[in-house]
């Protein structure tokens, strides 16, 4: 963990100071639990309360929220605070250093050339024909089959599978468990026995991607699936074969995205939904959690599909009167033509 003046945290964010600069800072926290040495971010307004009691030494908030302190810690006043206590939890908490080397127990085919700055950890299993990048740490008990390319600086943390002939770009970090390339679900039915399709595409994975823990990405059937620069996976994401997803695009926990989708590059797909197979969303979409998207979506905006909560005995009435909408809609159609 480092240490940092306020001063130098404020420059290095460029964010404006109002406080003591010379305040050392080697913590961030949340508004209601920070302490002396400790640094608090608001960024929603329902925090704002807590400004008057908090124990930070020092806070990141906008302008509007700045104004309501007229006493207790420094601040650090800016346009997008979570973004700002985004970096400086980086730069309090850096990556630690890493050395590198191959452990005794990890099995490295012949064929591969291990860099000198990458890390191949305990019971790792390279096989033939694998490129590793620059800087690259891989984890314990990873798997990266045949013909594979990770690029520099990658981090796959532990238990990652990487299937053959996938490709990953610079600087992807990949949670445990997630597992890259497998077979896409690909059948052809021939009077009721099901028949595998050979899945023969890759998978391409863009710079700067992140993947979530028990995330899984489709090799293509024959074309590659891909995941553009920049994309950010959650945890346990089903991406099917021949997906594409666009620059910038963030998913989070327990999407399923079927064959041959394509989303644009900024998108943002809440928690549960489900995305069918063979359509095309646009940029700049978001999709509220639990939403089904079930056709194209060719317009930038906010989309969101299904119920509401609501106390069971409420929606068991509501539920009852689903079935009775058609039938509704068809009379309130013949009152307006009858007038």
């Amino acid at each position: 963990m480092a240490a940092l003046t306020l001063a130098e945290l404020a420059a290095a964010v460029d964010a404006e100071l109002r406080g003591d600069g010379a305040l050392m800072i080697d913590a961030v926290n949340t508004i209601q639990s920070a302490g002396r040495g400790q640094i608090a971010f608001v960024a929603n307004s329902r925090y704002r309360k807590f400004l008057a009691t908090t124990g930070a030494d020092a806070v990141v908030l906008r302008p509007e929220d700045a104004s309501l302190v007229t006493s207790g810690p420094s601040l650090l006043v800016c346009t997008n605070p979570y973004l700002v206590y985004a970096k400086i939890a980086a730069m309090l908490n850096p990556t630690p250093d890493q050395y590198g080397g191959v452990h005794p127990s990890a099995v490295v085919a012949a064929s591969v050339t291990v860099p000198g700055s990458a890390y191949i950890a305990a019971k790792a299993v390279i096989e033939d024909d694998v490129v590793i990048g620059d800087g690259s740490y891989i984890g314990p008990g990873c798997f990266i089959g045949r013909d594979a390319r990770i690029g520099a600086n990658c981090r796959l943390v532990a238990n990652v599978s990487v299937c053959h002939g996938v490709t990953i770009g610079d600087r992807v970090l990949i949670q445990p468990g997630a597992v890259i390339g497998g077979d896409g679900f690909g059948f052809a039915n021939d009077q009721g026995r099901w028949v595998k399709v050979p899945q023969l595409g890759g998978v391409v994975i863009g710079n700067d991607v992140e993947i979530g823990a028990n995330t899984t990405i489709d090799r293509g059937a024959l074309d590659d699936t891909v995941i553009g620069a920049g994309v950010k996976l959650d945890n346990q994401v089903q991406v099917a074969h021949n997906v594409r997803i666009g620059e910038g695009t963030a998913i989070a926990g327990c999407v399923g995205i079927a064959g041959s989708t394509e989303i644009g590059r900024r998108c943002q797909i809440g928690g549960g939904v489900g995305i069918v197979g063979h359509l095309s969303i646009c940029d700049d979409v978001i999709v509220s959690a639990m939403s089904l998207v079930a056709g194209n979506i060719s317009q930038p905006g906010f989309y969101s599909s299904g119920t509401p909560l609501e106390k069971n005995r409420q929606w068991k009435k509501n539920a009852a009167r689903f079935k009775k909408l058609d039938e509704l809609a068809r009379q309130v159609k013949r009152l307006q033509d009858a007038d």
